[in-house]
């Protein structure tokens, strides 16, 4: 939802203007394209996950359905419970595939958490103060649910593999 709020002081301190306030939920939903985009642009300077040669669509694909989870939790009344994220454990399978570790996964998702956050950050100016530190919240307890869903699913598939260590 997007609501107009008029400043009593514009810019220069002179009076009139507004700006549209939104809710992290719609930022992120805004700029998901950025936030895939930037996310990248953070991978592609760690050595740790650039050495692992993928397309586009290999290493992004993953990250829209990861995003609209964290924007339908943003979007869930308080205290109902969040559902377990599918497409993190489909990523934790595709990971494992594709010859991550395990620290390379949560390098990747410590790299979203940043990325939104920063997303975020540029975006201030829209945000709705009262329900940003909650959102927080909520964000890194998405991106960290979804974490435990690709390690679950990698691990089982370790398991299941005894030529990788």
């Amino acid at each position: 939802m997007i609501k107009t709020v008029k400043s009593p002081t514009g810019v220069n301190g002179k009076s009139g203007g507004s700006s549209a306030i939104e809710s992290v939920a719609d930022i992120l939903e805004r700029e998901l394209q950025h936030v895939i985009e930037d996310w990248l642009a953070r991978v592609d300077q760690e050595a740790d996950l650039a050495c692992i040669s993928l397309n586009y669509d290999d290493r992004t694909g993953h990250l829209p359905h990861l995003l609209h989870d964290v924007i339908a939790r943003l979007r869930l009344n308080a205290g109902t419970k969040a559902p377990i994220s599918a497409a993190a454990a489909i990523h934790g399978d595709l990971r494992h595939k594709q010859g991550y570790s395990v620290a390379m996964v949560v390098e990747e998702s410590r790299l979203l958490q940043v990325t939104i956050f920063w997303t975020l950050h540029k975006n201030v100016k829209h945000l709705e103060f009262s329900l940003l530190l909650p959102d927080v919240v909520t964000i890194a307890d998405e991106v960290d649910a979804q974490l435990k869903q690709q390690m679950l699913r990698f691990m089982a598939r370790d398991a299941g593999d005894p030529t990788r260590k």
